[in-house]
C-alpha cells in the first residue's frame, strides 16, 4: 500500500497533536472494526476556530488525516469547519489508499462531534447546524491497524 509524501510528512510529524484543557468543545469518535480512535479538541473565539488539538489511536492514515484535519480549520470559521469534507481532508493528502479512506471519514466526524459539542455546551441544539452524528463505518471490515 503506498502513501503520498504528504501522508507520511503527517504521520511522521503530525501537527496540532495533544489537549486543551478548557476546550470549548470535544469531539470522540471511533470504529470497533478497524480500532482507530480520535479525539478533537477545539478552542473558539467568537465565530472562528481559534486552536484545535487531536489525539488519535489508530494507523498511519488515521493519525495523518487526524493532523490534516485540524491544519485545514484552524483558523477559519464554524461555518467553514463544518463545509470540511474527507474528500477535502484525503485531496489535500493527495490521496489514501482506497482501504484508509475511512479514516478521512472518521476525520470528518471527529471535528462535526466536537463542534456539536461546542453547541451543547452553549445549549443550543446542534442538530440542524452539524447534522446528526452517526458513525456508519460498517465498509471498513478489511481495515487493520498497520
Amino acid at each position: 500500500m503506498a502513501y503520498s509524501e504528504k501522508v507520511m510528512d503527517h504521520f511522521a510529524n503530525p501537527r496540532n497533536v495533544g489537549e486543551i484543557p478548557d476546550a470549548d468543545g470535544i469531539g470522540e469518535v471511533g470504529n470497533s472494526k478497524c480500532g482507530d480512535i480520535m479525539k478533537m479538541y477545539i478552542k473558539v473565539d467568537g465565530n472562528v476556530i481559534t486552536d484545535v488539538k487531536f489525539k488519535t489511536f489508530g494507523c498511519g492514515a488515521a493519525i495523518a488525516t487526524s493532523s490534516m484535519a485540524t491544519e485545514l480549520i484552524k483558523g477559519k470559521t464554524i461555518d467553514e469547519a463544518l463545509k470540511l469534507t474527507n474528500k477535502a481532508v484525503m485531496e489535500a493528502l493527495d490521496g489514501l489508499p482506497p482501504v484508509k479512506v475511512h479514516c478521512s471519514v472518521l476525520a470528518e466526524q471527529a471535528i462535526k462531534a466536537a463542534l456539536s459539542d461546542y453547541y451543547k455546551r452553549k445549549g443550543i441544539d446542534p442538530t440542524h447546524i452539524v447534522g446528526a452524528q452517526t458513525e456508519d463505518c460498517d465498509h471498513c471490515t478489511s481495515c487493520t491497524l498497520d
